[in-house]
């Protein structure tokens, strides 16, 4: 865990037990909640539960701070021994603070991905628990490409499989054998024309889906809204097909997202995913859709549901 949310990353110039002690804090609670019995020396403070380890580090060096002051004393942090650190620290993270620092952006970037691809499985499992995504979203979306996030979406999404479908009876066997096959999967791609969003942007992200729609074969249906759907739309696009678009976008008017998914409603669809590009500031549905949505959001704004990808370069 202490890999995982980089916490041999992210120590900057904090002294070392007290930011170890922190990520302690961090992450015990989220181990305690999902099952894992706590040891008679886990350093666990209720107070902490839920907080990242850059919110409570000032916390603890405030309380050290205090103390000194009431003992009279230097607590001498930054001279302690390897003995004394926290004993929860991992074998490989220590070895990670000491590597230089392109050698930990590497490594970094690997976690990420890491988690990235644990987070979003455990998401479509129910399983990813609202202090544990809060953590997540704290240091992943700012520093991993939003390019590589949709990209691991969407390739789970269109994973390999296997069907069971019966082969033909001219073979004469009537036994079925799992297959396996590859499927194009379906998309629709709605993009925010609400004034918020530059026709620059629009450009690039329609390239970046058109480097992925090959990756991945995926059919798409494009829709531009921003209080409602534009007229031109929606376009198709076949999985051979090149993503660019031949018709005029217009819009900006204000944010209704409503629009896009009742359309999907009315064709009586469920795609594999819908992606959609915005700000996020806008009218949303009141009831979670049964497919799963992906919100490119540009700018700090929220999402009732759904996964949130922040847009950056």
């Amino acid at each position: 865990m202490h890999c995982a949310l980089l916490h041999f990353y992210r120590r900057g110039s904090r002294a070392q037990k007290l930011w170890e002690n922190a990520c302690d804090f961090a992450v015990n609670p989220l181990l305690i909640e999902d099952g894992l019995q706590p040891t008679p020396d886990t350093v666990h403070l209720p107070e902490f539960d839920g907080m990242t380890a850059e919110e409570i580090y000032p916390l603890l060096r405030d309380n050290e701070q205090q103390q000194e002051q009431s003992e009279g004393g230097d607590s001498g942090q930054e001279e302690q021994s390897e003995g004394n650190e926290s004993k929860e620290q991992s074998e490989q993270q220590r070895n990670a603070q000491n590597l230089p620092q392109s050698e930990k952006e590497r490594l970094a970037t690997q976690w990420q991905q890491r988690l990235a691809a644990a987070a979003q499985q455990a998401m479509q499992a129910g399983k990813l628990s609202p202090e544990m995504a809060r953590l997540v979203d704290f240091f992943l979306q700012p520093k991993l490409p939003w390019r590589s996030l949709l990209a691991q979406h969407l390739s789970a999404t269109a994973r390999n499989d296997y069907s069971y479908t019966r082969p033909s009876s001219r073979r004469g066997d009537p036994a079925v054998f799992p297959g396996l096959r590859s499927e194009e999967i379906d998309l629709v791609v709605a993009v925010d024309t609400s004034g918020s969003i530059g026709e620059t942007e629009i450009e690039q992200f329609f390239s970046e889906i058109n480097a992925i729609k090959g990756q991945i074969r995926a059919r798409i249906a494009l829709l531009c809204c921003d209080d409602e759907i534009s007229a031109d739309f929606p376009v198709f696009y076949e999985a051979w097909e090149e993503f660019k678009l031949e018709v005029e976008v217009t819009g900006c008017g204000g944010t209704d997202f409503r629009p896009v998914f009742q359309w999907i409603e009315r064709q009586d669809m469920k795609p594999d995913t819908l992606v959609y590009f915005t700000d996020a500031s806008g009218k949303f549905p009141e009831r979670e859709p049964t497919y799963p949505t992906v919100w490119l959001v540009k700018g700090k704004a929220g999402v009732p549901f759904g996964a949130r990808i922040q847009l950056n370069d």
